[in-house]
């Protein structure tokens, strides 16, 4: 099944972006920033609450950088301007971390700046594991500065509980996810089970250690093992929300919802959109053959 669904998703990715687009959208705001604060709105009055980014990641230039933080910082004003329940993230690569990790930490800190005469926070996101070590590092720089700030960690990297043990001590302010990004067996699990085995693992650790933590999955067992642990340990409601993408899974999220459990939504819009719609599709191969259905029914 997996080598089917890699050609169904390869097929895809052959498409026009024009066609993609049509069915992609599901999953992003749209292209403007305006796009963005009207779904927010619609979220947020559902009781809702969002994270709001703008899509893109690993420039190659300064000038593209400060482009990107430039738009972040758009962001910042837009929420403020609308009164809108949400905050913001960001993607390292794309404010700077692989030209100049100094320059990153300038970037994001005035990103931050903002974000903290606003009373806002500031999500830095993970991405591959070539720049773990640089993202941690990063934010824990940050954070000797600022509060609002918080990290994204993914349970299938087998360092991550490490790391954890670690983070916790200087309070950290966590994202936990599954992640997306393909590596090696030598670093990360493969199994399904074992991804949510570490998931779980790294959560109760959170807890234990009185960090906060969006739990952020679409995955059903995940949630349930989530629920079982805030009861059992008693978790206050102030200690975590769950997180989900845009988009996905519509109806666990609002099952959360109604369950009286914080829920975040991560809201993505710009016009980079097309890397991250494949990779949307390439974690739900049935909407990718969904497509490929639907092109040969036009024919």
């Amino acid at each position: 099944m997996k080598v089917i669904n890699d050609v169904i998703v390869g097929f895809v990715k052959l498409l026009p972006k024009s066609v993609v687009h049509i069915f992609a959208k599901k999953y992003i705001a749209g292209t403007t920033l305006e796009d963005a604060v009207r779904v927010v709105q619609e979220l947020n009055n559902k009781g809702i609450v969002a994270t709001m980014d703008v899509l893109g990641e690993a420039v190659n230039t300064k000038r593209e950088s400060e482009e990107a933080m430039k738009e972040c910082l758009m962001v910042l004003d837009a929420i403020n301007k609308h009164n809108l329940d949400s905050n913001l993230s960001l993607k390292p690569t794309q404010l700077g971390l692989i030209i100049d990790k100094q320059f990153c930490q300038e970037q994001i800190s005035a990103i931050l700046e903002k974000a903290k005469g606003y009373k806002n926070f500031v999500r830095i996101d993970m991405e591959d594991s070539s720049t773990t070590d640089a993202t941690l590092e990063l934010h824990n720089k940050l954070k000797e500065r600022y509060s609002n700030v918080g990290v994204v960690v993914q349970a299938y990297l087998k360092r991550t509980y490490n790391d954890v043990e670690k983070q916790n001590k200087l309070g950290t302010n966590y994202r936990l996810c599954k992640g997306i990004y393909v590596e090696p067996a030598e670093i990360a699990f493969k199994e399904r089970q074992e991804v949510r085995d570490n998931f779980l693992k790294t959560l109760e650790k959170i807890f234990d250690d009185g960090n906060y933590v969006g739990i952020a999955t679409h995955d059903d067992y995940l949630v349930k093992g989530a629920y079982e642990l805030i009861r059992k340990k008693n978790i206050s409601k102030s200690r975590y929300e769950f997180q989900m993408l845009y988009g996905v899974k519509e109806d666990l999220r609002d099952k959360i919802n109604a369950d009286g459990h914080k829920i975040r939504i991560y809201v993505p819009f710009g016009e980079h959109w097309y890397k991250y719609s494949i990779r949307r599709l390439q974690e739900n191969p049935n909407m990718a053959w969904y497509i490929t259905k639907s092109i040969f029914s036009f024919s």
